[in-house]
């Protein structure tokens, strides 16, 4: 359970330190045009999105003596390391020569990132069918993934600072690639039974009719917007509302993070006594009580205070999101008697790639309606109302919206822990 949850520590490692920095690398340090990596970032989430439910379609039809997921991440996890390395290390010269470099090379982390990182997860309901199994995995992955989170983030200016962007690259994808090898000393795959038959429009459509999923993929995406205005609205928050350096925002942040560790495990216990689907409607009013200081704290210690708050109830999602998607795979399976954990979590990775883009939209609405201006060396007095509104107003109405998409998930407790016929037949 641990060697496996591991692997998770690679797959936020990489994929935070290149949602945070890439663009800044290639803009600020490398003199590309904003425009153009503007454009490159465009096609990346376009091409990523489509990604995930064909990877994870193909993943649940293959066929072979190794199992369905692993040969994919065995193969796929040294490439997907030398790639990300490679974004660090420019071969080309020219602003126009290195859009093309950083395109083209992004493309090709792209593909190699959703096949190894989709089939990773997708061992997870595969690996732990029973609600107490499941919630300590699910604790291991995300103490795992937030530390891979926190290194990605916070270590990365100190490491490109002292020794390079190159070397950082480079830094990166050898721990990534030795925690994903050690995550393959612990990963495991099933009997061979219930494979995917259908074509993929076929697929989809059952999936898309699966009314657990889409209770589910609805309140996730929420969710998942909510991550986003926190970790976006914070710099704002900091520097407006506060008066604060940029420096306040890594201790907001990190204060987030680092409670987040070891309440994992709370949440995992919490989980075991009252079921995932009770436990997350919890975990989201928590959550959405502690944001709202943020619409009046005016020193930094509160700000810090709250967002400790902020990260007992982020530990919670961060468990049972994962928890109560395999909830659904279980119930797909009595239904249509296949074990079709990629095509879930492909189109899971489809609808949650866009909460990025909504929380895009949202900042802009909001910043625009206070009259904030963009790089105006001061500004209106409303923009301290706007941004105390993004994380503090904004979020928790959101957050009331995923509360009822999970009121209307239709996997209670008392069907939750029934064994599915692949449980039944894993002995």
């Amino acid at each position: 359970m641990i060697r496996y949850g591991s692997g998770n520590l690679a797959v936020n490692l990489l994929g935070q330190a290149f949602a945070t920095y890439a663009t800044f690398y290639y803009i600020d340090h490398l003199g590309v045009d904003p425009a153009l990596i503007g454009l490159a970032m465009v096609v990346h989430g376009a091409l990523n999105a489509v990604l995930n439910p064909l990877v994870g379609h193909l993943s649940d039809r293959t066929r072979s003596r190794w199992g369905r997921r692993l040969p994919y991440i065995t193969v796929g996890m040294a490439p997907l390391a030398a790639t990300f390395a490679l974004i660090w290390i420019p071969l080309v010269e020219g602003s126009t020569a290195r859009f093309w470099y950083f395109l083209v090379v992004v493309l090709v982390y792209d593909v190699l990132h959703v096949v190894v990182v989709l089939n990773y997860v997708a061992l997870f309901p595969e690996m732990f069918v029973t609600i107490v199994e499941r919630a300590r995995a699910a604790s291991w992955r995300q103490l795992f993934g937030i530390v891979g989170m926190i290194v990605g983030v916070a270590a990365a200016p100190l490491l490109y600072q002292a020794v390079g962007w190159a070397a950082m690259g480079i830094g990166f994808a050898v721990v990534a690639l030795a925690f994903f090898a050690l995550s393959l000393t612990g990963s495991r795959e099933r009997a061979q039974v219930g494979r995917e038959h259908f074509g993929f429009f076929t697929a989809v459509r059952y999936t898309l009719a699966n009314r657990a999923f889409l209770a589910y993929v609805a309140g996730g995406f929420l969710l998942q917007v909510t991550f986003a205005l926190l970790q976006a609205g914070v710099p704002f928050f900091t520097k407006y509302a506060l008066g604060e350096p940029d420096t306040a925002n890594t201790l907001i942040l990190g204060a987030v993070f680092i409670t987040a560790i070891p309440l994992v495990y709370v949440w995992s216990r919490v989980t075991t006594r009252v079921g995932p689907r009770r436990a997350v409607l919890i975990a989201i009013v928590v959550y959405g009580l502690a944001l709202m200081p943020f619409l009046v704290v005016g020193s930094l210690p509160l700000a810090v205070a709250t967002g400790v708050a902020v990260g007992a109830g982020i530990a919670g999602m961060m468990v049972l999101l994962e928890i109560l998607l395999a909830e659904v795979i279980d119930e797909d399976e009595r239904r249509t008697g296949l074990r079709r954990e990629g095509m879930y979590m492909g189109m899971n990775g489809f609808v949650v790639r866009w909460s990025t883009s909504l929380q895009a939209v949202m900042l802009s609405v909001v910043l625009s309606a206070s009259g904030y201006r963009a790089g105006a060396a001061e500004q209106p007095e409303s923009v301290v109302t706007g941004v105390r509104l993004l994380l503090g107003g904004v979020p928790p109405a959101v957050l009331a919206l995923a509360f009822l998409c999970f009121v209307l998930y239709p996997i209670a407790k008392a069907t939750s822990g029934r064994p599915t016929p692949w449980a039944r037949s894993r002995g």
